[in-house]
C-alpha cells in the first residue's frame, strides 16, 4: 500500500491543494492529510474540511478521520 503525506494550513483547502491531492492519487493509494494548530485543532472544523474535500475528489473516495489526520483512500467503485 503506497501513501503519501502533505499538510493543510491557516488558507485551510485552496484550488492548489486539490489538484495536489487529484495527483497523487495518480501514483498511490492512500493520502495522509494533517491538519495544523494554525488552521484550527476543532474537531468540528477537522470534519468540515474532509467534507468539503471529498465533496471536491468525488464518490470513489473515502475519508477516516484519525485524532487530527485525514486518511484519504481511493476506491475502484463508488462508495459512497
Amino acid at each position: 500500500m503506497a501513501q503519501i503525506e502533505m499538510q493543510i494550513g491557516k488558507n485551510g483547502v485552496i484550488g492548489g491543494t486539490l489538484v495536489w491531492l487529484e495527483n497523487a492519487f495518480k501514483t498511490h493509494e492512500i493520502v495522509k492529510v494533517h491538519v495544523l494548530k494554525s488552521a484550527g485543532h476543532d474537531k468540528e472544523k477537522v470534519r468540515k474540511i474532509s467534507e468539503e474535500i471529498l465533496e471536491k475528489l468525488g464518490k470513489k473516495y473515502t475519508c477516516r478521520i484519525i485524532g487530527f489526520t485525514l486518511v484519504f483512500r481511493k476506491w475502484r467503485r463508488e462508495k459512497r
